[in-house]
């Protein structure tokens, strides 16, 4: 289990869904330097970040190659490690492929399931918040087909020209690429909630913390466990932090 003791007036900050990429690419530049700017404002605030899946639209990884793009928010997340605040990644179904490259370059920890964290004596269940539910055969059939290591490394086998116009292209016919926003459909449908609510049978946890369905969330299971999905960066522009007492979901309203 992880632990986490924050100093005094430090904070633990969780973001989730940046998308950085997606089509139309104007608009992610965009988004990129909003974000940048909202990590820069919280850079003397925040110990731990904890960036929860999907930062990328697409990622993937060659051996010797990395995308190119995102330079200001990839220096900025050096400028923060560098600084001494720990950065703690969950993969997403878009960018699962993380593999070495941000791990070495910024010194960050990469997860690809849920986590327990004990954070200033809080119990933390976070991770990206997908394929929860055991029933979406289909979604996990096609999660299993992109963490298989052979079909990795068939993929890989691509020039990574081929390879990024293949991933770019499913990306910009995309929901999101639309404009499509997720709808609320209620605490007996929503699978986070359901997962919760069931793991809530075995173990007690505080703050179940997640990204993935692009919706501002926060939920009371009971009298002391609370459910935080912290949106996207899209529309909402939303995170949650905690500063060892309390966890709060803010918005961040600024434009470039």
């Amino acid at each position: 289990m992880n632990v986490i003791n924050l100093s005094k007036g430090k904070k633990c900050y969780f973001a989730s869904d940046f998308h950085l990429g997606l089509y139309p690419y104007e608009k992610s530049k965009l988004r990129e330097k909003i974000i940048v700017r909202w990590l820069d404002e919280i850079k003397d605030d925040v110990e731990h970040l904890f960036l929860l899946g999907d930062i990328f639209d697409f990622w993937y990884e060659y051996r010797k190659v990395a995308p190119r793009g995102f330079v200001r928010f990839l220096g900025k997340l050096a400028e923060l490690s560098d600084k001494g605040i720990q950065i703690y990644y969950f993969t997403g179904n878009h960018d699962v492929w993380v593999f070495d490259y941000l791990p070495n370059e910024l010194n960050l920890n990469l997860y690809r399931t849920n986590q327990l964290f004990i954070i200033n004596e809080k119990k933390f269940l976070i991770g990206h918040g997908d394929g929860l539910y055991a029933g979406d055969l289909g979604y996990r059939f096609l999660k299993a087909c992109f963490t298989n290591r052979i079909l990795q490394f068939l993929f890989s086998r691509l020039h990574p020209n081929l390879a990024f116009t293949i991933g770019q292209t499913w990306s910009k016919h995309s929901r999101l690429a639309k404009g499509v926003a997720e709808a609320f459909l209620g605490e007996d449908k929503e699978h986070q909630i359901i997962f919760a609510k069931n793991y809530l049978l075995r173990e007690n946890i505080d703050f179940f913390v997640f990204g993935h369905r692009h919706i501002p969330m926060d939920i009371s299971l009971n009298n002391h466990t609370r459910l935080i999905n912290t949106g996207e960066w899209i529309h909402s522009n939303s995170y949650a932090f905690f500063d060892g007492q309390q966890m709060k979901l803010e918005f961040y309203n600024k434009t470039y």
